[in-house]
């Protein structure tokens, strides 16, 4: 009897070997205080040797959580890119079918970015996270086609960001209940009464408004 054939062993690539170690790392972080984590932790989650985590990433723990953060931080920025064609709800439908399958799929990593506390965090991990923020509020903006918001509709949005944030982190704790079309809905109705709200003390906002009410 001819015995099995051994499988090839085919080296990583550097992109896919840093990329097993972020996702070592992502999946460390979310569900420990990165202090608690060490290098060892993620070479023994990847199932490579310490020098190796060092050989890509010199700086130690602080460059691979950083560059963790960043590499779920990249990838959560894209979410709300829409082409502005069409009526503005359903858009906004599709870029959060987009975020919430991002954290469907990559919870560990959404819960690794979005949840502070850590005495690791720097200014850098800091403006990663704001970065996210700023990013969604700039496509909110070009979905309401505004260049230049107020203040009180800025307001707005970016309390609805923070919203959409604390519900998605609720919603694993939650083991992922309601669908994520309810609370995709859900989400999109805040935004209208969100909105609604502010334009009773903003006529910018009560422009927007009334225009979203013709477009429905």
């Amino acid at each position: 009897m001819t015995p099995a054939a051994t499988p090839a062993y085919r080296r990583l690539s550097v992109e896919e070997r840093r990329t097993q170690l972020l996702d070592a790392a992502l999946s460390l972080f979310a569900h420990r205080a990165p202090e608690e984590v060490s290098l060892d932790d993620v070479a023994e989650a990847a199932g490579v040797s310490r020098p190796l985590v060092y050989r890509y990433f010199p700086g130690g723990k602080q460059q691979l959580y950083e560059a963790a953060l960043g590499s779920a931080a990249e990838e959560l920025q894209h979410c709300f890119a829409e082409p502005r064609q069409g009526p503005l709800l359903p858009r906004l439908s599709r870029a959060l079918d987009r975020y919430l399958a991002f954290v469907d799929q990559h919870d560990t990593g959404f819960s690794a970015l979005l949840q502070g506390g850590s005495v690791v965090e720097t200014s850098r991990t800091t403006a990663t996270v704001d970065g996210v923020r700023r990013s969604a509020a700039e496509h909110i903006h070009n979905h309401l086609g505004v260049s230049d918001p107020g203040p009180r509709l800025r307001m707005t949005v970016r309390v609805w960001i923070t919203a959409v944030e604390a519900a998605s982190l609720i919603w694993l704790d939650e083991d992922k209940q309601p669908p994520a079309d309810e609370l995709r809905d859900w989400l999109v109705d805040e935004f209208v009464a969100m909105l609604t709200v502010t334009a009773a003390r903003d006529p910018e906002t009560a422009e927007l408004v009334g225009a979203l009410a013709e477009d429905v």
